[in-house]
């Protein structure tokens, strides 16, 4: 009798995230992985590498930089793309670059929109991609959770959330018009808790960001900035102190939050993760533009 091991819960998040990764690579024309150094992104890459092992992925990476990530996060990013051996292609908005777009003069909505959503566009158009993989998750935030793994936009990378095809039994449907692209994201089923039990099960490389350590931070209206480099501005009274801190999520630094934190191992990242009761986009200054800012984002091009 053939008695069968049941797989796990993380292993049958990890057999789909491939499937979906093999499917897009089997139906797309050119597909590429958006990279942006997190931790959805170094999961979704360490799956790739299982994915097609022992030949390397298939496609490029493709970093949209805003120039305004923290320092930790390029090193990473240069030591993972020569590790892997795969291209990596950062695609800077000449036009966000002329006009000097930054978080301080311009605001997060504004510094947003140029650097990454119209970076973004500009990029997919001007390599070719008809697909793109994207580390979002369901439960990031109320726009992603009603988005499919497929996720097709108009030959403008608009995203209408009327008009999303089924994926009935895990069948997706690759089929586009010319000039449209698909968005794909193969870990939108998992948790950010999945992510990172995942991350300690596989020793998946992360930014030492999202451990606690001593850092320099000023408290701007209730969120801990991280001051990592001169041109961060202090407003008047300002005095950067030293707290024990760590994040969540990570983006561009002058608008991504930090919490306190005694939690210097993944085991103890975990601990918080299954106490916490708030949402890790709650250090996303991004987010708290608007209403419905995410949906808005997403319906202009945002990944």
């Amino acid at each position: 009798m053939n008695h069968r091991t049941p797989l796990t819960h993380l292993q049958r998040l990890e057999a789909e995230s491939i499937h979906i990764m093999r499917e897009v690579v089997a139906e797309a024309e050119r597909p590429v992985m958006l990279y942006s150094i997190g931790k959805d992104s170094a999961t979704m890459l360490h799956l790739a590498k299982k994915a097609f092992y022992p030949a390397p992925p298939p496609f490029p990476l493709l970093h949209v930089d805003t120039t305004w990530k923290f320092r930790a996060m390029y090193e990473l990013r240069e030591r993972m793309a020569r590790e892997l051996g795969m291209e990596l292609l950062v695609y800077h908005n000449p036009e966000a670059k002329a006009l000097g777009i930054n978080p301080f003069d311009h605001g997060s909505q504004i510094h947003t929109d140029m650097w990454k959503t119209q970076g973004l566009k500009q990029a997919l158009d001007h390599y070719g991609f008809d697909a793109a993989f994207g580390g979002a998750r369901r439960d990031e935030e109320k726009s992603r959770a009603k988005e499919r793994i497929f996720s097709f936009r108009t030959d403008q990378h608009r995203w209408d959330p009327k008009s999303q095809r089924p994926e009935l039994w895990h069948l997706y449907n690759g089929r586009k018009h010319k000039g449209e692209s698909i968005r794909v994201f193969p870990i939108s089923n998992w948790t950010e808790l999945d992510v990172w039990q995942y991350i300690h099960l596989e020793n998946v490389p992360i930014v030492p960001l999202y451990f606690a350590a001593e850092r320099p931070v000023v408290d701007r209206d209730g969120t801990l900035i991280m001051v990592d480099d001169e041109r961060m501005r202090l407003r008047p009274g300002e005095v950067p102190m030293l707290k024990r801190v760590r994040f969540r999520t990570l983006g561009c630094y002058p608008l991504s939050g930090a919490v306190e934190s005694d939690a210097t191992t993944l085991e103890q990242v975990i601990q918080e993760m299954l106490l916490t009761r708030t949402s890790e986009r709650q250090g996303r200054m991004i987010d708290h533009d608007s209403a419905a800012s995410m949906e808005k984002k997403k319906q202009e091009g945002y990944f």
